[in-house]
């Protein structure tokens, strides 16, 4: 392996390091509590060799959103081959669910944690998270203008569908049917049974 191709690697492993080791202490600290010196101490290197690859913890955090957003919007394009577009929104949703109840961790920090989106507002464009929403927004356009559900809004209806179903999602992340003592199984299937359901009261 040549020098330069053995130093970008390292240069990428080190960048994983880091964003594994911040991702898990924006998990167990929070935001607030997390800082670059954490995050040094947590991999045993100093904070200057941090600020080598990052200019703070915002920039970090958005790296994180951005490499969450882009499993979201690999596993959203799969359903291109599906050319009926409300099955296809149909499908959007059961991967949505499937993708926080596999995620958790994930979709806790790209939907739930509070923390300064500082960097994303800086950004140009939000690739990743502009590229997941707009998948949804362009199927709900392909339901609306085929007639497939009632008329309204695009973007207001494509908001209503992914609010439904995050506000159910986020119940399960952050643990508020375990007091229903159901089983896992019993848990998804009720979600998947409440989106269709929402989904078949938009028909038209």
């Amino acid at each position: 392996m040549a020098i330069k191709e053995r130093k970008e690697r390292e240069k990428q492993d080190m960048r994983n390091l880091i964003i594994d080791s911040a991702t898990g202490l924006f998990l167990k600290l929070g935001y607030d509590k997390t800082s670059i010196r954490t995050i040094a101490e947590d991999i045993e290197y100093s904070p200057a060799t941090i600020y080598l690859y990052f200019k703070d913890k915002d920039e970090i955090f958005y790296v994180i959103h951005e490499n969450a957003f882009a499993l979201l919007d690999k596993e959203f394009r799969k359903h291109d081959v599906i050319e009926n577009h409300f099955e296809r929104l149909a499908a959007i949703c059961s991967t949505y669910i499937n993708f926080a109840l596999k995620n958790p961790d994930y979709y806790d920090l790209m939907f739930i944690m509070r923390a300064p989106l500082s960097q994303i507002a800086c950004e140009e464009t939000w690739t990743a998270g502009n590229c997941a929403f707009d998948y949804l927004l362009d199927t709900m356009s392909g339901c609306v203008d085929e007639k497939l559900i009632k008329g309204g809004d695009k973007f207001l209806l494509a908001m209503s569908v992914w609010s439904f179903g995050h506000g159910l999602v986020s119940l399960y992340v952050r643990g508020r049917f375990d007091v229903m003592n159901m089983p896992e199984d019993v848990v998804k299937d009720m979600l998947d049974k409440a989106v269709a359901n929402f989904l078949n009261n938009l028909k038209a």
